[in-house]
């Protein structure tokens, strides 16, 4: 449990960012163009392509690796877009929003001369630690869940006006919003807090993301070519592990800091 100091850490962090209108601008603008743009791109290629078209041709081979349910072709490509390649965002959305965060935690202290007074406050390096990461959590969080309801009133509302259907998350979605989703947002602000505690500029604490964001990036490809699509089991084995992995972590984070490393 927190107590009324690390409540307040937290919350003073939090607006910290929110007030800040280029980092909102980052935090609104990007996942609205994961979540809302291009899922509409998607389904109107889909709606507007004619079948005999090469575009569909392709679309229909990737098809294949995937059960989705019965229905038309367009249907059942709808489907897949949205069962098994519009997921994979929300594993990008929270790395980057808790990159933003995260980076200036023990960063923007620096930079503010206002560190020295912090780590002088009657609370443990552990309890600053999981203040630091509670806030940045917190926030990805939030800017998740909130894109995946912004995503789902869209989606739902183009469809019925473009195609008279409706659109029902599968339990891919359940995996990723619940585990696989909170999981990644925890290892990427680790590592990025960790990094913010020994660099001197946000950008050099972000960098870290960056071991993230890649092999999620790869994982997109891989789904939206065919090449690897993951079902339900592999979404739940992938956040089984993440979830180790950021308990772990999580537990190690502060233990090779010192406050004079920090005063660094």
């Amino acid at each position: 449990m927190l107590n009324k100091m690390q409540a307040a850490i937290i919350k003073k962090d939090i607006y910290n960012i929110t007030s800040n209108k280029r980092t909102m601008s980052a935090l609104v603008v990007v996942p609205i163009m994961m979540v809302v743009v291009m899922p509409v791109i998607f389904i109107s290629i889909i709606l507007f392509t004619p079948e005999d078209s090469s575009d569909m041709t392709e679309l229909l081979q990737i098809l294949q690796y995937v059960k989705v349910e019965s229905g038309d072709t367009r249907h059942q490509l709808i489907l897949m877009i949205l069962d098994y390649v519009i997921p994979m965002f929300f594993l990008l959305i929270p790395i980057m929003a808790s990159s933003v965060m995260a980076s200036s935690s023990f960063v923007g202290e620096k930079e503010k001369s206002t560190l020295e007074t912090l780590l002088y406050c009657p609370l443990s390096l552990k309890e600053i630690f999981n203040a630091k990461i509670s806030a940045s959590f917190i926030l990805s969080m939030i800017v998740s869940y909130s894109s995946f309801i912004i995503m789902i009133i869209t989606v739902e509302a183009y469809l019925l006006i473009a195609d008279k259907t409706l659109f029902t998350p599968n339990i891919n979605w359940l995996t990723m919003m619940l585990l696989v989703s909170p999981a990644a947002a925890l290892i990427s602000i680790n590592m990025i807090v960790r990094g913010s505690a020994k660099s001197q500029t946000s950008e050099e604490a972000q960098q870290s993301s960056l071991f993230l964001v890649m092999p999620v990036i790869l994982l997109i490809i891989g789904q939206f070519t065919g090449i690897m699509m993951m079902g339900p089991h592999i979404f739940l084995i992938l956040g089984a592990v993440l979830a180790v992995i950021a308990i772990l972590t999580f537990k190690n984070s502060y233990n090779k800091f010192t406050y004079e490393k920090l005063l660094k």
